[in-house]
């Protein structure tokens, strides 16, 4: 990067953490420190639950999702205008009503102990594991800018995370994601247009999504059931409605976003709001990474993205053969570009015949220079087996840092770090106030002063940004991280809504069989999804319908029980 990126990048960051610092003074109390004194308007509410879920993962690997395997990922989130309705009606006025810190203290008042325990430990493993991812997609810009190892890049962003949430808690998190999520919308926005700006010529926005259709990245919508495709309308409308409804409704990095509202209803606008907003920008940041697809027909794109892993190769002794595929890529390459150039004149004619001749002579050279590409990646395995063979989270990088402009650069790299940085904080925050509220108020100390739970609290986020960093090292072995987050949540989240949904909804229930149908339901939930018996999106359902059906059949027993 450029001395003007650099600087921009700097005062980017060192703006938001001093504002986020700066309005959040005063936090002298838990109450403060954990719910921002519940006094935070909607539009608050609404950019802050964006933000914890607009991570960097959303605009580094997004795109590279787009560029890889096409549209189709939009479908996970059609379910999530659903989600936001029910939420508004069930979940908002009762958390508000009991005033509660965390959501799992109303499990208790529910059911038991033992069930709000479960719940809490099982929310603090699932979000202090995918943190860690959220963490260290941020870290490979600057190894992949400053050509170093990840490890030390990691460090550095889990350390200036963990800085301003354990001084400022929510309000911290809630102020700095406002600013933020302005500072995102215009960066993308900007980006957006420079990639339609460096397309040829004779291409333009329309030609480049008709050419990237041609090849099979234009599939919004698959309506065909299928229930181990990753993807379709089903699986976005049904397993996506679990997920977003647990995600939103009992996962306590979103809870804890809008609790923070003044009211029921600055609340209920908050989550309206990014119900209206999420898919449409979901979609534009996709449709960057088709765009960049696009561009790459025509410009020659790396063999492989991340530098750091060809830098490996290249500097062992396979660096012959491997330079050897680089350069049949390169006389590959222009054999696809041409074949390129031939579509976009066919499409410019509008024959039927030339047009299909020519979409088909363009996939066998693209086919060509992706097997390529394979016997590269089949290099780097057998040259090193832990090395990160999966490069998609590298594609939207690579494209910015080698073609955009000096100054938006560092301007686009500092979105993706102040993404990270957000939902970061929130899920430190989310996780320090689970921590002390549901174990160390609740059973070891539950008589201590406010002073004494905010010096916990701040431990606690200590705690956990360690634990966080420890997952993040171990990130990149997980390959693209926007699925890798997502699958994890999967395994856990529709376990813990189906716990909220028998407390929500049936009433006879009784603590002993909820928790015995959780244990049951979170055994057959990682069962199918280790033998990929179904597709992850569908274990939301599976674990949430598990536990409802599993309560229900064994309650009577414990009825009996009680009876005698």
């Amino acid at each position: 990067m450029s001395l003007i990126d650099w600087i921009v990048l700097a005062v980017t960051l060192l703006v938001i953490i001093v504002y986020g610092i700066y309005k959040s003074r005063g936090s002298q109390n838990i109450d403060q420190y954990l719910v921002g004194g519940r006094s935070l308007p909607w539009y608050h509410i609404g950019l802050s639950v964006m933000a914890t879920q607009a991570s960097a993962i959303t605009f580094l690997s997004a795109p590279g999702q787009a560029y890889s395997d096409g549209m189709r990922f939009v479908q996970f989130y059609m379910g999530l205008p659903l989600a936001m309705i029910v939420l508004c009606i069930t979940f908002v006025p009762i958390f508000h009503r009991l005033k509660v810190y965390t959501a799992y203290e109303y499990l208790e008042q529910r059911f038991d102990l033992k069930t709000r325990a479960l719940t809490a430990f099982l929310f603090l493993l699932q979000r202090g594991l995918s943190t860690g991812i959220t963490i260290y997609a941020p870290s490979i810009i600057l190894a992949t800018i400053l050509q170093i190892n990840v490890v030390y890049t990691t460090l550095f962003i889990g350390c200036l995370v963990i800085l301003y949430t354990v001084y400022g808690g929510t309000k911290a998190v809630s102020y700095t994601q406002m600013l933020q999520m302005s500072i995102i919308f215009s960066g993308m926005f900007v980006a957006g247009v420079m990639v339609v700006y460096l397309l040829p010529q004779q291409v333009g926005f329309g030609k480049a999504l008709h050419l990237a259709g041609k090849l099979g990245r234009m599939n919004v919508i698959d309506w065909k059931f299928d229930a181990k495709n990753q993807y379709n309308i089903w699986s976005g409308l049904i397993g996506g409605f679990f997920l977003q409804l647990s995600y939103f409704g009992t996962d306590q990095s979103q809870v804890g976003r809008y609790l923070t509202g003044s009211s029921v209803g600055q609340s209920r606008i908050g989550l309206i709001m990014n119900g209206l907003i999420k898919i449409p920008m979901q979609f534009l940041i996709l449709l960057i990474g088709i765009l960049v697809f696009a561009f790459y027909q025509f410009k020659q794109p790396p063999m492989f993205f991340n530098r750091y892993e060809v830098a490996q190769i290249k500097q062992s002794p396979l660096a012959a053969q491997y330079s050897n595929l680089e350069q049949k890529y390169t006389v590959a390459f222009a054999n696809k570009k041409n074949k390129a150039e031939a579509l976009i004149n066919a499409l410019n004619t509008e024959d039927q015949s030339a047009i299909s001749k020519a979409q088909k002579e363009l996939k066998i050279a693209d086919n060509n220079t992706d097997t390529l590409r394979k016997q590269g990646i089949a290099l780097m395995k057998q040259n090193n087996n832990k090395a990160n063979l999966n490069d998609t989270n590298y594609i939207f990088l690579t494209f910015v840092t080698q073609y955009l402009p000096r100054g938006l650069i560092g301007l686009l790299i500092a979105i993706v770090f102040l993404a990270s940085m957000g939902s970061t904080a929130s899920a430190l925050n989310s996780l320090a106030s689970t921590t002390v509220v549901d174990i160390y108020k609740r059973t070891i100390n539950k008589n201590a002063s406010d002073q004494n739970y905010l010096n916990a609290s701040r431990l606690a986020t200590v705690f956990w940004g360690l634990v966080c960093l420890s997952m993040a090292l171990y990130a990149g072995q997980l390959g693209n991280l926007l699925e890798a987050v997502n699958k994890l949540g999967s395994y856990i989240y529709g376990v813990i809504l189906g716990v909220f949904v028998v407390a929500f909804y049936l009433k006879n229930i009784q603590g002993n069989a909820v928790f015995i149908a959780a244990l049951l339901a979170e055994g057959i939930v990682v069962l199918f999804g280790w033998q990929e018996w179904i597709a992850y999106l569908w274990l939301n359902a599976l674990g949430c319908i598990a536990v409802v059906v599993i309560a229900a059949l064994i309650n009577p027993l414990f009825r009996r029980v009680s009876l005698k």
